[in-house]
């Protein structure tokens, strides 16, 4: 298997994208990976060149740069290598910690759109108390959504529940306002007629409250409602980890019992580290386009790299392809 990754995206790079992408060849035997980004650069970090193939290229996608611009000029860029490997065949799946939005283009310009999905998700898989976790879309590819592509996005994040992380009838709910059907706006009103309808695990809305409880396996929304919940969702567990830190700090009998505690404390924070599920996959496109999260270490990396193999060998983009080839939705 073949996937490409771009060596240059993300707040570490590449130190920790080399370091990852070896981990994951040590730990896949079938596995090669093609980095693509300054071969100086990540040559100084690669002790291991078994199974890692490098593209040279000086030009990069910096985070500061107009997403479309950026891909339709950059022609030579980092990403849009990447992305080339996969359109050309040469990659099944890419993986890139740089900007999202250039990520997107790349993903519809390059790789391609599946034919029926009309706007990509961009979908992470968050954690739950249960540690379960369950899949987000849309988080921000798509700032507005029609009722239509929320269904989609209930069928694209079925599939990948069933066949990446073996969830037999996953359970897909709308985000709301409240749990009852009649609540929302126009969009989610509408929405939930279609997802009620169509042959989904449909369990109705769904409230913010009640996300990290594992209330859903599925959980879809637009794009600017899922990306608010989703920053406020990180931005609560790094102010109760930050508050806890402060107050087994404060003095010598909070510091006694935070080293006794340390281990749970630790285990606690993994739980609640969606990094350790992957990425956030670029789900409606022609293969399996991974966005990492930027500040990813080499862990983080090697979870995306598992994460786009599993979709890979499940076949997830052709699956969704092929089930919506077989739907009428009215647009």
């Amino acid at each position: 298997m073949k996937i490409a990754i771009d060596a240059m995206g993300g707040d570490h790079a590449p130190k920790v994208i080399v370091e990852g992408a070896m981990k994951a060849v040590n730990h896949y035997s079938d596995l090669h990976i093609t980095l693509i980004g300054d071969e100086k650069q990540i040559k100084s970090y690669l002790t291991n060149e078994s199974k890692i193939s490098i593209i040279h290229t000086d030009e990069i996608i910096e985070s500061t740069d107009e997403p479309v611009r950026a891909v339709r000029r950059k022609k030579n860029a980092s990403m849009v290598l990447m992305a080339k490997e996969v359109s050309e065949g040469r990659a099944e799946a890419c993986i890139s910690a740089g900007n999202t939005g250039a990520l997107m283009a790349a993903g519809l310009f390059v790789v391609g759109r599946i034919d029926g999905i009309d706007r990509p998700a961009l979908s992470p898989t968050l954690p739950t108390i249960d540690s379960q976790g369950f899949l987000f879309l849309d988080v921000g590819a798509n700032v507005d959504a029609k009722p239509e592509h929320l269904l989609q996005y209930g069928i694209m994040g079925s599939i990948y529940a069933k066949q990446v992380r073996g969830i037999e009838n996953p359970r897909v709910g709308l985000l709301n306002v409240g749990t009852e059907e009649k609540k929302g706006n126009e969009l989610t009103k509408q929405a939930f007629d279609l997802l009620k309808n169509a042959e989904l695990n449909f369990i109705g809305n769904v409230e913010s409250r009640d996300l990290l409880e594992g209330v859903a396996d599925v959980v879809v929304t637009d794009g600017f409602t899922g990306n608010v919940t989703l920053k406020t969702i990180e931005g609560s567990a790094l102010s109760i980890f930050s508050m806890l830190k402060t107050v087994l700090t404060s003095n010598v009998k909070s510091k006694i019992a935070a080293s006794i505690l340390k281990p749970q404390l630790i285990g606690l924070k993994q739980k609640m580290d969606y990094s350790e599920y992957g990425g956030a996959c670029l789900f409606g496109l022609k293969a399996p386009v991974i966005k990492a999260h930027g500040s990813s270490d080499a862990n983080a990396v090697f979870n995306a790299v598992r994460q786009a193999r599993e979709m890979v060998e499940k076949n997830v983009a052709e699956t969704i392809s092929n089930t919506v080839a077989t739907l009428n939705i009215d647009k």
